[in-house]
């Protein structure tokens, strides 16, 4: 599922080239499409404004002494690539991750570790690890990593539920901005609900917006609420210098840990898939279609560009968020009830929704 008019967002990932080749392959980096506009809204209230110390009794101190040593730094080294000014060199990619659990896999990002080569873990001790990919979903930006380090460094976070999260909540990002390992930057949930193009350029959705201040590097590593749990993956950032203006976004905890649980089992992340892009459409009221690809259960189903997907699964559909929403919770091989408006007349079909192609 895709969807139209959004913001082009830069990735907070650090490049670092050891020679004099350019162009290393780690990062997400696009300029800023300024006739461009984010379509969704924030539609959760704020807090309730109390002071931090007073809802939790733990100051920003506490908190970082409890999770930086959960956060790691991650290099990826790529063989070595000719270059024109003769020699060869290697590639570096940097950025951040932090421990999913005591058997030594590590949450990032996928943009992180796509360029492929050598993956260095740093823990919090400044010890250096050899690690291996255990798996990734581009359609989330999320990868693992395990490292070869014994149990009792290792010190796994504790995932929150980020269905929780408010505008307002006090955060902190933990990470290596440009290579400064171990970082601490704090703000708080400035919006929900954002949406954030993956590396294959389907949507994440329900994506949270931070002020903390989040730069190139901090890629991977944790956004962590005020009772010291991981709330997301610090992604992007969206900026017209391509440095931290206050706006980053993260991957929320709730997708990350249905993502990470299956890649740790060993399982391939399937999504599920209509076949559509869609843009919201006020009369009527729903999710407006502005492509069908041929051969999807979308276009299998008989629908067409221009219909107004209005009801779903019996759920009313006011938005394009709605539509991908209900699309997100459901599974490839779920069958579902679509009801949408042509030429102002309502219709209903069944369709099976397929696998997400990569």
């Amino acid at each position: 599922m895709t969807r139209a008019g959004r913001a082009t967002l830069i990735a907070a990932s650090a490049i670092g080239i050891a020679a004099a080749g350019a162009g290393a392959g780690a990062g997400l980096y696009a300029s800023l499409d300024p006739g461009s506009s984010t379509t969704t809204v924030v539609s959760v209230p704020a807090s309730d404004g109390q002071p931090i110390s007073a809802t939790t009794g733990l100051s920003i101190n506490e908190i970082y002494k409890r999770t930086f040593q959960s956060v790691v730094d991650i290099t990826v080294t790529s063989g070595s690539r000719f270059s024109p000014f003769g020699g060869s060199s290697a590639q570096q990619a940097e950025g951040s991750g932090f421990v999913y659990d005591s058997r030594g896999n590590v949450v990032t990002n996928q943009h992180v570790v796509a360029g492929g080569g050598s993956i260095q873990v740093k823990l919090w001790d400044g010890k250096t690890y050899k690690a291996t990919l255990v798996g990734t979903d581009s359609s989330t930006d999320l990868a693992v990593v395990k490292v070869d380090a014994p149990s009792s460094v290792l010190h796994p976070v504790v995932l929150g539920n980020s269905s929780k999260v408010v505008v307002g909540d006090g955060v902190l990002a933990i990470g290596s901005p440009f290579g400064l390992q171990g970082t601490l930057t704090s703000g708080i949930v400035s919006a929900l609900h954002r949406q954030m193009d993956s590396p294959n350029r389907f949507t994440i959705n329900d994506s949270i917006q931070t002020d903390a201040p989040i730069n190139h590097g901090n890629s991977g590593g944790p956004l962590i609420n005020m009772l010291g749990q991981v709330i997301g993956v610090n992604t992007q950032i969206q900026s017209d210098s391509g440095g931290s203006d206050g706006v980053g976004f993260a991957i929320p905890s709730n997708t990350v840990s249905k993502v990470a649980s299956q890649i740790v089992a060993g399982k391939t992340v399937q999504h599920a898939y209509l076949g559509i892009s869609i843009s919201d459409s006020t009369t009527p009221p729903g999710a407006l279609l502005g492509s069908v690809v041929a051969g999807t259960p979308a276009a299998n189903g008989g629908l067409q560009q221009g219909d107004v997907i209005v009801k779903l699964d019996g759920k009313t559909i006011a938005s394009g968020d709605d539509l991908s929403s209900v699309i997100d919770s459901k599974a490839p091989g779920d069958k579902l009830t679509v009801t949408y408006v042509r030429n102002s007349k309502a219709r209903t079909i069944t369709v099976t929704l397929g696998t997400r192609p990569s």
